[in-house]
């Protein structure tokens, strides 16, 4: 067995709730799963795959058949359902943030067909033309008018890929949440230059424990995230929830409360001694970014890299349980 693969416990717990193929179990599937963590565990090529993985064109085509399915996503939950029934998942205090990761260049050029593309397109000038009166184009020069359609093909695809262009290139940002014991509860991911703020609901929506009986836990006591997530909407959207919000108040906008005086409603206060805890989720990502394909992302659709994310939250998760380091 090499450095980092499954071990005979892990794969036990995991063995279950993998898919069968049409004719029943699919042999050396113990294999393709051990060399696409070691894909995303190094960063390499798919065709550096070692050849005692089995060819890497099959490891390859049945992990993308993963990522388009969410299977992988579902053996994050399985196997986060199986700490709740342990009683090993602490749900008193989650904490939300969120991580920038650079893309290769390997990642851009994402295909797309034809008519998903102009789909992409149309929403993008509808997007932009809202809300401001459209200048009128100059119809009679045709260099300027297949100049502005390259230029809107190349935001569309960078917005479905999920890239963001910033000074340093292209990049992806993973929202995520993370429980007491740094290990990861959902991911959200983005192009770079997306907010926090915005982001936030979708986050904590997606936490879904399901323990031993009754239905799953979506409410955690306590939701820590910094400044960036300090809104109005985010405080509203975590109170009818019935959830304790861990998030100190950026200057400005105490500032501008005071000002409002009586309207500007109460003092916004946080428990500063919960607020510690917040590195938990600091930490998971440390933990996600010792795999060097999860640092940097090499992968050219979002759901891949996405299902390589859950695989390393997975393997968190296992290596806690059945206490591997």
């Amino acid at each position: 067995m090499a450095r980092g693969d499954l071990t005979d416990e892990q794969w036990t717990l995991l063995e279950p709730h993998l898919p069968l193929g049409a004719s029943g179990p699919i042999p050396d599937l113990r294999n393709h799963l051990n060399a696409t963590m070691w894909r995303f565990r190094t960063g390499s090529p798919w065709r550096d795959i070692p050849v005692e993985y089995g060819p890497w064109s099959t490891v390859y085509d049945r992990f993308r058949l993963w990522a388009r399915e969410g299977v992988l996503q579902h053996l994050m939950e399985t196997v986060i359902n199986y700490a709740a029934e342990r009683g090993e998942v602490d749900l008193s205090l989650v904490s939300v943030d969120s991580a920038t990761s650079r893309a290769h260049h390997h990642a851009a050029g994402m295909v797309l067909d034809e008519e998903q593309l102009k789909a992409l397109e149309d929403a993008a000038e509808s997007e932009k033309g809202a809300g401001r009166r459209q200048e009128p184009q100059n119809d009679q020069d045709p260099d300027r008018a297949e100049r502005r359609r390259v230029r809107r093909r190349r935001r569309a695809r960078l917005k479905a890929a999920e890239l963001g262009r910033s000074r340093g290139g292209l990049t992806s940002k993973v929202h995520l949440s993370a429980e007491r014991g740094c290990r990861p509860l959902s991911f959200v991911l983005t192009p770079g230059q997306a907010g926090d703020c915005p982001q936030f609901t979708r986050v904590v929506d997606k936490i879904k424990v399901r323990g031993r009986r009754g239905r799953p836990r979506t409410r955690p006591d306590a939701v820590a995230g910094d400044k960036a997530y300090s809104s109005r909407r985010n405080r509203v959207y975590l109170r009818e929830r019935k959830i304790w919000a861990v998030i100190p108040e950026k200057m400005d906008q105490a500032a501008n409360r005071k000002k409002k005086g009586s309207r500007g409603g109460r003092p916004v206060s946080h428990d500063a001694q919960l607020y510690k805890d917040r590195n938990t989720v600091e930490r998971c990502i440390n933990r996600l970014r010792n795999w060097r394909g999860i640092a940097t992302r090499y992968d050219k659709t979002p759901e891949s890299y996405l299902a390589g994310l859950h695989l390393c939250g997975t393997m968190l998760w296992l290596r806690s349980l059945t206490r591997q380091a």
